[in-house]
């Protein structure tokens, strides 16, 4: 397998050529098509998973069918939770689903151990990464914990958007982006609506009024 693919995380560029050609030669690419499970709750984590290319979106779900999304794995990152359960040798409490077709590399249990084991650089890269998205966890706990729906609605439709306007995804696909019901997301964007910072059709949001959810988002910030 070409080696290549190592030089899109960073730390690892920085591994001894013998360590290197041993994660080469002991990792597989693998590729998951959009929708599919990448892992699921109860399943064994056997592979640490280092994205190429794809978007993973790590979600817990409840007994009653309720969802909530954790957090997003891009290309060029890890997956925390994988992690996690690859040191503790525990099962997966939450699924992860492929947003769009996923390449990645698989380091399989055996390998992550021992360069865990052999090569600090391969340390610093593995714990590097679980301290950033453990921070990125303890920041969602305070948004759902901490701060109002409305806010949070607002920024996460700016996130979506991105530089464009219109975000296809349903109120149920929000209310499990914030850890909220439906019918919570569904009130709020319907002021939204009187408001004119938004238009919703089936299965969209189109942001009319960049600005007034901007500054629905800065005033929070400000208080």
């Amino acid at each position: 397998m070409d080696g290549d693919w190592i030089d899109r995380f960073k730390g690892l560029s920085r591994l001894p050529e013998d360590i290197r050609r041993d994660l080469v030669a002991g990792s597989r690419i693998m590729t998951v098509p959009e929708g599919a499970l990448v892992f699921s709750a109860g399943q064994q984590a056997d592979n640490l998973l280092l994205l190429l290319s794809g978007t993973v979106r790590v979600q817990q779900r409840s007994d009653t069918g309720r969802e909530v999304t954790l957090y997003r794995v891009h290309a060029g990152e890890s997956c925390v939770l994988t992690t996690a359960c690859m040191l503790a040798f525990e099962e997966y409490a939450a699924e992860g689903v492929a947003e769009a077709p996923v390449t990645a590399a698989a380091i399989p249990r055996k390998l992550f151990d021992d360069l865990l084991a052999r090569s600090s650089v391969f340390r610093e890269f593995v714990f590097a990464a679980y301290s950033r998205r453990i921070t990125d966890l303890f920041t969602l706990i305070d948004d759902i914990v901490f701060q109002r729906m409305d806010v949070r609605l607002a920024a996460r439709l700016l996130e979506l958007a991105g530089e464009g306007d219109t975000i296809r995804t349903t109120h149920a696909g929000l209310a499990a982006e914030l850890g909220t019901a439906r019918e919570v997301v569904s009130r709020i964007l319907a002021e939204f609506g009187r408001r004119g910072w938004v238009d919703t059709q089936r299965g969209e949001v189109q942001l009319t009024d960049r600005p007034g959810l901007e500054g629905l988002v800065r005033s929070a910030a400000e208080r």
